[in-house]
């Protein structure tokens, strides 16, 4: 969440350049969202280094943090693409911990999410996309078109159905990006506007706003699991899709 002291809920969304910067007139400015994207990338190596540093046969609160991430991801890409899945444990474990970080540090106060702009969920998205077509032809080459015509579709159906396959198939970056952006935005600009009744209301009636906002604030930590969740078994479906087509 952004600053109190914002006077619009949007303000703690708004992109701004900490150290500009300009390279052939594309503006490569260093911002409050590479910032924390930085951040988060730090976190989650620290996280991940520091937990496993003295692994131990009787693990300790750290280290069964560390092992319960891997062995979910782990488990996660074993039930939806199989043994062949674990040679795609990086990206997938990657994009996990990146997002769940990158949501959960949004909720600090004073912070930014970058999570809840739609070029960062978008260009996470299409870099998926682009990774499991490609893993699609290298597996099967010219065979990976069939993955648009179903095994079993009569030969009349093929005319309406190919091209509603293609387009149900182009637009997974804009349904994975639009999911995970959307809810960032919705949930953080509520809990904003609800705060923001709590100074009008005075003390005894901006209790219930405050209530309110904890109770959100709480659900909005578990949303921010649930997403990253969510990307991560998407993205394990999406490279089972272009292991096994259907």
């Amino acid at each position: 969440m952004a600053a109190e002291g914002g006077q619009s809920p949007l303000e703690q969304f708004v992109w701004k350049p900490i150290v500009p910067a300009e390279i052939g007139g594309v503006d490569v400015s260093f911002s409050n969202s590479s910032l924390f994207m930085t951040i988060t990338v730090v976190v989650a190596t620290l996280f991940l280094v520091l937990g496993m540093r003295r692994s131990a046969i009787v693990p300790g609160r750290w280290q069964v943090a560390v092992e319960l991430s891997y062995e979910f991801i782990a488990g996660l890409l074993r039930d939806t693409v199989g043994n062949e899945g674990r040679k795609y444990f990086p990206i997938v474990f990657t994009l996990f911990m990146f997002v769940l970080l990158g949501n959960l540090l949004g909720m600090v106060p004073y912070s930014f999410t970058f999570t809840s702009h739609i070029v960062v969920t978008f260009a996470m998205a299409i870099v998926i996309f682009i990774f499991v077509t490609i893993l699609g032809f290298v597996k099967h080459g010219m065979h990976f078109f069939s993955f648009f015509a179903p095994p079993g579709t009569p030969v009349v159906m093929l005319p309406l159905l190919v091209p509603i396959e293609i387009i149900s198939y182009l637009s997974r970056p804009i349904s994975l990006s639009v999911r995970l952006f959307a809810n960032m935005l919705a949930g953080h600009t509520l809990i904003k506007v609800i705060a923001g009744f709590i100074p009008a209301l005075g003390i005894i009636f901006g209790v219930l706003p405050l209530a309110l906002v904890v109770a959100l604030t709480g659900l909005e930590i578990l949303i921010a699991f649930l997403q990253a969740y969510v990307f991560a078994i998407l993205t394990c479906l999406y490279i089972n899709d272009a292991i096994h087509l259907h």
